[in-house]
């Protein structure tokens, strides 16, 4: 190792490697990229004495004085993080394992890029400290069932066609304002009610459907993108590249029906676009100041409407999708009104994610892996292991078939 690595501190590299990993122009977005910064800067902290308690000062040697470098790491160095990330007992074992991961893949970018001569934190030796697998397998993991994909679904349902209802049979002299809060609250209905219902049957990944602050890529799915004739949406995929997936029939009505109400201004407006009322002030404000309002102008034309949402549907003022985060807080709450009995270890609502599962379920059992490995976009064989359980349970029929009619013949 030459004297400029053994002098490296291996900090330096982070931003290099992030950039690497990470997606979108220059790098600079994904949630990869994000989790791997954060477990990369606490794992600098332990290195240097920070983290790791009071009798820990890091793996610089005691009589240096500077930060560590490439020339302090070794496979014992990853041994004692693997014992420092074991030892706290806050993380599960499952988290402990990932949180190393993030570690050691940065490890063996050193070591592609010349910095490492070895893949030290992947030797045996070193990862021996690290938890076992919890035992929780795909099957554990939330999903919908059928009479939770009916509950909530027929709960949004109802809400929605409450709130139109009450909209559109206004009398035709109510002052314009009170019709304004009702619109706004169809519309709002409305869209949770959209939102809902693509998660129940379209198996699409909520990250491909709605923003991601940490990828620029991922801006929420836009009316553009969306063929209400053809039962088809145009996403932006896993495996980065765009894609249409399917729109089956139990989401055409609730999209169509949100569409017309919404009535938005232009097709590059999202499907999902947020209601966060301090948001919604805030690009107001701003885009009416970038036409040439002034402050007090812009507060009149405010004043004019009940919410903001309405005067950016009158003045397309283009408003952001709603976050992966903005969902989970929507379908808590609508998991709450609708009193969905949940029993899950990790989640007291209906999480998005477990709307894809619990279609993946339905797929595989109706139609084999094959099929539900196309509709999911997924390989057969990633399908075949997140939804072994189904497997394992058909095998046990035909076990206790068999059984029958051996002991039947006894």
């Amino acid at each position: 190792m030459s004297d400029r690595l053994l002098s490296t501190s291996f900090e330096d590299t982070f931003d290099r490697y992030l950039q690497d990993k990470g997606k979108g122009r220059g790098g600079e977005g994904g949630n990869y990229r994000r989790n791997a910064a954060r477990e990369l800067e606490r794992f600098a902290e332990w290195a240097t004495g920070d983290r790791g308690g009071d009798n820990w000062t890091g793996i610089a040697p005691a009589d240096a004085d500077r930060d560590p470098t490439f020339a302090d790491l070794d496979e014992r160095v990853f041994r004692e993080y693997a014992r420092h990330l074991a030892g706290d007992r806050g993380l599960k074992q499952n988290t402990v394992q990932t949180y190393y991961r993030y570690v050691s893949a940065w490890c063996g970018w050193c070591v592609n890029e010349g910095y490492l001569e070895s893949h030290y934190a992947q030797r045996a030796s070193a990862t021996a400290p690290l938890p076992e697998d919890d035992g929780r397998k795909p099957g554990d993991q939330q999903a919908w069932t059928p009479e939770q994909r009916h509950a909530i679904t027929r709960h949004v349902d109802e809400q929605a066609r409450e709130a139109i209802e009450e909209f559109t049979t206004l009398p035709a002299d109510v002052d314009p304002i009170e019709r304004q809060r009702a619109r706004y609250a169809a519309l709002k209905a409305a869209r949770d009610r959209a939102l809902v219902f693509v998660l129940a049957y379209t198996a699409v990944r909520v990250g491909e459907l709605l923003r991601d602050p940490d990828d620029p890529r991922r801006r929420g799915l836009r009316w553009e993108e969306v063929d209400l004739d053809d039962g088809s949406m145009t996403v932006y995929r896993k495996k980065q590249q765009w894609d249409a997936a399917s729109l089956p029939d139990p989401v055409i009505q609730p999209l169509r029906s949100y569409r017309k109400l919404a009535d938005p201004p232009t097709d590059r407006w999202p499907v999902f676009p947020t209601f966060d009322q301090r948001t919604l002030a805030d690009l107001v404000r701003e885009e009416l100041a970038d036409r040439g309002l002034r402050p007090d102008a812009i507060d009149e034309r405010r004043d004019e409407y009940a919410r903001d949402l309405l005067l950016a549907l009158e003045e397309d003022v283009r408003l952001p999708s709603i976050t992966t985060d903005g969902a989970r807080s929507i379908l808590q709450r609508l998991s709450a009104t609708a009193d969905v009995s949940v029993d899950h270890p990790r989640h007291d609502y209906l999480a998005p994610h477990g709307g894809r599962r619990g279609m993946g379920e339905v797929l595989v059992r109706a139609f084999g892996y094959t099929v539900a490995a196309r509709y999911l976009d997924n390989s057969e064989e990633m399908v075949r292991e997140r939804y072994s359980h189904i497997e394992a349970g058909e095998l046990g029929d035909v076990a206790t078939e068999a059984l029958g009619e051996v002991d039947g013949d006894v």
